[in-house]
């Protein structure tokens, strides 16, 4: 087994902020995103401010504990894989009690936050806990695990939704299907570095999976992701900043893809597309506040 070497001279402090991957916000954001996308539209363009609060507060909190359960299982795996050898509880800098404790704070705050919301929100809050934690086990048992995660990151908008709206409606779902088509597809891209190295260790991934089809199912998944948004945009009648948006989410997908279709692409661009994921995720949140209000 590899491990790396704990940094001696690093605070506490600083170990656990790298083990919520606060360190790391695009991560953080990408989840916020479509939440805030939800409450926007189920408020129809103005939310309460302590429920945008309470939202992003949650989305952080949730997103935190879902890295350190994600982490806390593979805390074996991680240091044989390049890209999360220097994670705190792969490299060993926190041990396993120091993680449960904090999973357990994070889950603690996040449930706190949702008291605050009405009682569907709150359900679908406590429904969510068993995919949050079971995604990380998923890679072992299931073939495309990625699919999910995409379901974890549908609850944020079914959370949101309820919470801006008390109910859930048909725009709600159709929503909720972009929301798990983009994230499955930024996630399959995400996963595309780490093949070698999931393939030695006999760990699932969407992006084995595909296979070298990957990144046609990406652009596949980004395309249903725009059909469903174009959808959205005419159930709900969004104006033209809406549509402007939705244009320039698929030019960059586009992009994207043939970025993706190069035979010698770096590691790194893997990454650099999933940040770009969260600028286009902050487009859409434009575009869906300025066409519901315009």
């Amino acid at each position: 087994m590899v491990t790396s070497q704990p940094n001696p001279s690093e605070p506490t402090w600083q170990v656990v902020i790298r083990l919520l991957r606060w360190n790391k916000p695009a991560g953080r954001l990408i989840l916020m995103i479509p939440a805030l996308w939800a409450v926007f539209l189920a408020a129809e363009g103005t939310p309460p401010v302590l429920l945008v609060g309470v939202i992003i507060l949650g989305s952080l909190a949730t997103s935190a504990a879902g890295c350190v359960v994600n982490d806390l299982w593979d805390r074996d795996i991680d240091p044989q894989v390049e890209r999360t050898r220097d994670r705190p509880l792969a490299s060993r800098e926190l041990s396993i009690k120091i993680g449960i404790v904090v999973a357990i704070v994070a889950f603690v705050c996040a449930g706190i936050l949702a008291l605050y919301l009405n009682p569907l929100s709150f359900g679908l809050s406590v429904a969510a806990v068993p995919v949050i934690i079971g995604y990380p086990l998923a890679k072992r048992v299931f073939p495309v695990p990625q699919l999910v995660l995409s379901i974890a990151w549908g609850f944020a908008v079914l959370i949101s939704w309820s919470a801006a709206a008390s109910h859930l409606e048909t725009a709600t779902w159709i929503l909720w299907g972009a929301t798990v088509l983009w994230t499955l597809g930024f996630d399959t891209v995400y996963a595309m570095s780490d093949r070698e190295d999931d393939r030695r260790l006999g760990v699932n991934s969407s992006a084995l999976f595909f296979g070298s089809r990957a990144a046609e199912a990406v652009a596949l998944f980004f395309l249903a992701t725009a059909g469903l948004l174009i959808w959205e945009g005419v159930r709900l009648n969004l104006t033209f900043p809406f549509w402007v948006a939705v244009a320039i989410a698929v030019l960059l997908w586009s992009w994207e893809y043939l970025q993706l279709r190069q035979e010698d692409i770096a590691r790194t661009t893997y990454g650099q597309i999933f940040g770009q994921n969260v600028a286009i995720g902050f487009v859409l949140l434009v575009g869906m506040i300025a066409g519901i209000l315009g």
